[in-house]
């Protein structure tokens, strides 16, 4: 297959690597922000081919994982309703809110399903119609246009029991919250692929020009992600701060714009709250007033919802490019995907799953108990002279 000979090719990304160690001549640290990149970063050891002046950092790009603890709760609220049938993709159904999960709540009989489009859940909505039928509706600018449509497309089949629970998060305000930080790191961006096929580039350039940081669009195969950091590198070192679209394959200056419009009509900007971050001014969608009808945190009247985090959870500071998963004292131990005390570790694109699921853990206990038995293998003599 042309795609995975490509884009996978062991030759191509060891001379990327080589270039890489060339090109480098101080340290610089870059952030991917997302999820499907740190995922991918992950299992190829992407961070363990690059020289050691380069560090890779993971920010927020999870939508399960920033998705705030309070829509978590309401959506507890919602789905726990006898009238009511809850759908959700899959990844939503682990995620820890203040008492507990959406999958624990199912087992206790309360009818939420597992759907692979909102417009599934519009399906269900009609074919349900003395039921009241609600889609979680979350995700980056990549699902606000499938998100978009399933609302349009009830509105316009006169679907009265469809509602949506809104958490949409946008990428360009959270970057410049983290660059607005006196402890950050960042230095550069791997940008988002997937959000940029939707938005395309405009909006990172005044990011680019205003903090003097390289962005790199890239896609999410190794060959991708180790020309992003490269083309980043050569902007550190020259001096240079641009957007830059390595991944035109995928990604056009304009992005889609029939997408762009659909998003346009039936959402607006609104502030949100991330989770493990806080609240960001202009960072969120939610349905105009016009399709109020099918805003389900308005219908169930859940807006005052008492939250409760964890206190070992350090998935804020991960979020963030602060730590990374092993940093935190419960990860692989206390938390684990069977029982996670926070999102990073609940889905496939949170950096504590994706750092559990290829074995970081194992090496970090293998790590301490080398060190734990160091003086007595000094003391046998293993390993001297």
């Amino acid at each position: 297959m042309k795609f995975l000979d490509e884009y996978r090719d062991a030759s191509a990304a060891r001379k990327l690597a080589a270039a890489l160690r060339e090109s480098v001549t101080r340290p610089w640290t870059l952030m991917e922000v997302c999820g499907g990149q740190t995922h991918s970063i992950v299992r190829y050891g992407i961070d363990r081919i690059l020289p050691p002046e380069v560090e890779l950092v993971h920010g927020p790009g999870c939508p399960v994982c920033v998705t705030s603890l309070e829509t978590i709760d309401r959506a507890h609220a919602i789905a726990s309703r006898g009238d009511v049938i809850f759908t959700s993709f899959g990844d939503m159904l682990r995620v820890p809110g203040s008492r507990g999960d959406l999958l624990e709540l199912k087992s206790r009989g309360s009818d939420i399903r597992v759907v692979y489009s909102p417009l599934d859940a519009v399906n269900v909505a009609a074919a349900n119609p003395d039921r009241k039928v609600v889609f979680f509706a979350i995700g980056f600018e990549t699902t606000a246009p499938p998100n978009a449509m399933a609302v349009w497309m009830a509105r316009k089949r006169g679907i009265t029991n469809f509602s949506v629970l809104v958490s949409h998060v946008l990428v360009p305000p959270a970057m410049r919250t983290l660059l607005d930080a006196p402890d950050n790191r960042v230095q550069a961006f791997l940008g988002p692929g997937h959000v940029c096929t939707v938005m395309g580039q405009s909006e990172y350039e005044p990011i680019a020009r205003e903090y003097r940081v390289p962005i790199v669009i890239t896609g999410f195969e190794p060959v991708d992600l180790l020309e992003g950091v490269l083309l980043a590198v050569r902007q550190l070192e020259a001096g240079r701060a641009e957007v830059e679209n390595p991944y035109a394959r995928a990604v056009r200056p304009e992005g889609n714009p029939a997408s762009r419009k659909l998003v346009e009509d039936v959402f607006e900007v609104c502030d949100r709250n991330w989770r493990g971050i806080g609240p960001i001014p202009q960072s969120g969608y939610r349905l105009r007033a016009e399709y109020r009808d099918f805003d389900a945190e308005r219908i169930f009247e859940v807006a005052d919802i008492a939250t409760k985090e964890s206190s070992v959870c350090i998935s804020g500071e991960i979020l963030k490019g602060l730590k990374k998963p092993h940093h935190c004292p419960a990860f692989g131990k206390e938390c684990t995907p069977q029982s996670p005390l926070g999102a990073t570790m609940v889905s496939a694109e949170g950096a504590c799953a994706a750092y559990f699921a290829y074995g970081r853990h194992l090496e970090e206990a293998a790590r301490t108990e080398t060190k734990a038995d160091a003086p007595v293998a000094a003391s046998v003599g293993i390993g001297g002279g």
